[in-house]
Formats: structure tokens, C-alpha cells, sequence
């Protein structure tokens, strides 16, 4: 073939250092805003960006040539090195290690995207760490328990 043809979405989760509450509401749509710059800078594009105070939600689109760790890795580090610089009170902001990362058929993206849009009402009703166990679990993803979390 004389050129790459892909359809690469990904659902991600990730979470802040220790799943803290560092998201405070008065940056939030600011970073996510941001968080969706990046990717349309760097990757190929975001479809949604939502999460609460201490994880976020992405649906992304990635280029053929992008592999989910360094996107990942470049998404948590650019975003991170943006919430020091605009707002120094929140010295204490940091992302988590790890990730989670699942793919994601076209046929299924507007589901992923309201999911992802309606996370502060979906948490009301489970905690974030459970949620996360349960993405694990309905993506066929083996995990020992004493290792989900730092």
C-alpha cells in the first residue's frame, strides 16, 4: 500500500499522585481545555477530555506513528509542567505513574464520550478506585490487586 490508513482510539484514565483531590474546580476546565490542545498538537486529537478532582478521563485519537506510552508520557508531563507554571499556588499538583489505556471501535466513541462528559454524576454513585477496577475487569485486563495502586 502507498499509505498508512489507521483508526486508533483509546479511552485513558489516569489519576493524580495518590488520587488527592488536586483538581480543584476553579482550574478544571482550564486544564482540560489544555489537555485537549495537547493532544491536537501532539497526537492527532482528543474526542473528550472530563474526569473530577482527582483522575481524568481522555478519549484519544492517535496518529499510526504514536504509541500509547509516549503519549501518555507526554500528555501527564506537558500538562503537569503547564499547572506548576500558571497556577504556583498548587505546587503540590502531580499525576500518578501509571495509566490505564483501552481501545475504543468507532462504533462505540459516542457512548465513550458521554461517559466520559458525565463523570461528576457517574462518581456520586462509585469512587474513583472502583470505577477503575471495573474498566480493568470489562476490558478482559488481569491485575493483582496489590499493585493497582501506588
Amino acid at each position: 500500500m502507498g499509505h498508512t490508513y489507521a483508526n486508533l482510539v483509546v479511552h485513558t484514565v489516569f489519576s493524580t499522585k495518590e488520587r488527592r483531590p488536586l483538581i480543584h474546580d476553579s482550574f478544571r476546565p482550564r486544564l482540560f481545555a489544555y489537555l485537549s490542545g495537547i493532544a491536537r498538537n501532539e497526537f492527532r486529537g482528543a474526542l473528550s477530555v472530563g474526569g473530577t478532582e482527582n483522575h481524568v478521563h481522555g478519549l484519544l485519537v492517535l496518529a499510526p506513528d504514536t504509541c500509547v506510552a509516549d503519549a501518555m508520557r507526554k500528555w501527564k508531563s506537558l500538562s503537569s509542567g503547564w499547572v506548576h507554571e500558571t497556577f504556583p499556588d498548587e505546587a503540590d499538583f502531580a499525576w500518578q505513574e501509571g495509566y490505564g489505556a483501552f481501545s475504543v471501535s468507532r462504533s462505540n466513541v459516542p457512548q465513550v464520550a458521554a461517559y466520559i462528559a458525565n463523570q461528576a454524576e457517574h462518581h456520586r454513585r462509585m469512587t474513583f478506585e472502583d470505577e477503575f477496577v471495573a474498566l480493568l475487569k470489562r476490558h478482559g485486563i488481569e491485575y493483582d490487586p496489590r499493585y493497582v495502586w501506588d
